[in-house]
This record gives C-alpha cells, structure tokens and sequence, in this order.
C-alpha cells in the first residue's frame, strides 16, 4: 500500500462514507435560520421578500441572501405571484444622483367620511423622502405655492426641479412666476401619462391604502394625524425598494453605504460561522486509544526479564568453559 493511500484512509477514519453525495456549502442554511426566516415573515405577511432580507438582517433575525429568503418562503409555500408583464411605456426622467436635484409634486383625492379633501405631497426624487404634505378642503394654485414654500423652508438651500403634472395648478402664470423668484425650475409630463410623475403617485396610492383606507377617518383631523404618523414611518422606518432597501432618510443623509456593509459584513460573519460549525458536526471522532492492562504489562515485562536473565547465565558458563 502507498503512503498516500495509507494517509488517506487514516484521514476518513471514523467518517461516514458519502461517496457521490452532496458537498455542503457555505450558503446551506441551517434548520433554526429557516425557522427563523418563517417566524418572521409570519410577522410581517405583507412584505416581500426581499424587504423581509434586508429587515432581518438590520435587526439581527438572521444574516442570509435575498435567494436564500426566497427558497425559504417558496418551499413552504408562502410566496405570492404578481403580474411582470413589463410595461411598453417610456422609463421617465433621468434618475437624480443626489439628494434635492428633484422635487415631485402632486395632488391626490382622500375620502373622509364621506368628504373629499385634497392632499398635496412634495417628495424627494433621489431619496423618496417626503419633504412635505398638507390636506386641505380645496388646492388651488395659491396652496400649491404655500404647500412647496414650507418644503423649501426645510431645506433652504435647496434648488431642486419641480415636476408635476398638467394639472390646472401647475401651468397657472402666476406658479411659473413663483418658480422663478424662488430660483427653481419647473418641467412638466407627458399629457395622459401619469406613469412619468410615477414616484409620487405609487406614494398617494401607498398612502391611501395602507393608512387612509384601513384607518377609516371620520373626520380631517383624524385623517391628518394618520398620514402624519404614516409618513413618520413611511421616512424613518420602511425600507424601500427602489433605493437599495433603507429608509428614505438614510438615502437622503447619505448614509447608504454604511448600513450596505455592515448587512455585507453580517453575511460574511454568518458564512464562516456555519462554515465553522459545519466542521464541529462533520469533524470524524478521535480513534480510541488502545491501553494495555497492567497484568499484561508485568507479564510481559516478566517474560523479558527472565529471557534476559537465562542470556546471561548462558553467556556467563560459555565462558567460564574456556581455556
């Protein structure tokens, strides 16, 4: 037998045999992240998930990829499919790079209780933070003036472009006067395409049927505190999809990249850590040590002397023998 051989059987000694067998991997995930993805998302049922990966990983539920998420969720059967049929439309205004080069604006109905009331909202295009919104019983040009002045209050430094639709507000002569004196400028969309100004309107409708709807206000206060208490969350806490999956506050302060490695951090961490304990599971058992008993020893260690005892003698009388 070649040595090589030899060290190879004594490595695999006490493994057990998997010839043809699957190699398990770094990405394998173990039985308590799976149920742990599970519990979670029986917390959160309206998330995707991919939003569910990256809520785990910032609250420290689990540290996995958003496809190992999905495998989790697929196999239990918890996925919901959707419609993916692309759209044959245009793709919109050229994306900001920063923070404050667009500012959407729009205008929403609510019912409240029976009454319609305007809802006016400013929102960050590079961010989706929401600068500002107010309700109000009508929205003429005059409160759409008022609506972004109080925007700009909050970040007067701030020049940004205003985008709106056609709307009777925003082609008034006295808002493009407005625009100028308050050193903006103004680009409107395309007529009966309102998926160009599709930013804000996903928002309205984001609003309207996770806050407004269900919460059923009965009057405009109430409806006031729930859209405040829904962008406190929807600004400071939500994790959106379209920016990486942080809150529109940690895109607009800058600090995305930050909270990008330390979730890349915690998946390495978590890959060396099943890594390591796949080895403790799979580690082959030390062989056990053969102990010889202590009769055994003394006899034989008996036998020894006595062979070395009747040498002697042997030696001794051969020559003694001689002349």
């Amino acid at each position: 037998m070649s040595s090589g051989k030899y060290h190879d059987w004594k490595g695999h000694y006490g493994a057990i045999t998997e010839h043809n067998g699957r190699i398990p991997r770094d990405f394998w995930l173990e039985e308590w992240e799976k149920e742990a993805i599970l519990d979670f998302q029986s917390m959160h049922p309206l998330e995707g998930y991919r939003s569910l990966t990256f809520m785990m990983l910032d609250r420290d539920v689990v540290a996995v990829s958003p496809s190992s998420v999905y495998r989790v969720l697929r196999d239990a059967g918890r996925l919901k499919r959707w419609n993916t049929t692309p759209s044959k439309k245009g793709t919109g205004f050229v994306q900001p790079l920063a923070a404050h080069e667009h500012w959407h604006v729009d205008v929403s109905y609510i019912n409240v209780h029976g009454t319609f009331y305007y809802l006016c909202s400013v929102m960050d295009g590079a961010s989706r933070f929401i600068v500002h919104w107010e309700i109000r019983e009508r929205m003429t040009e005059p409160d759409v003036e008022i609506v972004l002045q109080r925007a700009r209050e909050r970040f007067p430094a701030a020049r940004p472009r205003i985008i709106s639709d056609n709307g009777p507000q925003f082609i008034a002569r006295d808002f493009k006067e407005f625009i100028r004196i308050s050193g903006m400028t103004h680009v409107r969309t395309s007529p009966y395409y309102p998926q160009s100004n599709g930013k804000i309107e996903r928002w309205h409708r984001t609003i309207k049927n996770t806050a407004i709807r269900p919460g059923s206000p009965l009057s405009v206060e109430d409806a006031r505190r729930l859209v405040a208490g829904f962008v406190e969350y929807y600004n400071t806490v939500r994790l959106h999809s379209a920016i990486g999956f942080v809150t529109p506050r940690d895109k607009l302060e800058g600090r995305e990249t930050l909270i990008q490695q330390e979730r890349d951090r915690k998946l390495e961490h978590a890959r060396k850590k099943r890594k390591q304990n796949r080895r403790l599971n799979t580690a082959p058992p030390a062989p056990a040590r053969t102990t010889t008993p202590s009769h055994a020893r003394s006899e034989r260690l008996g036998a020894l002397g006595s062979h070395e005892g009747t040498s002697r003698l042997r030696s001794t009388i051969a020559n003694s023998s001689r002349p």
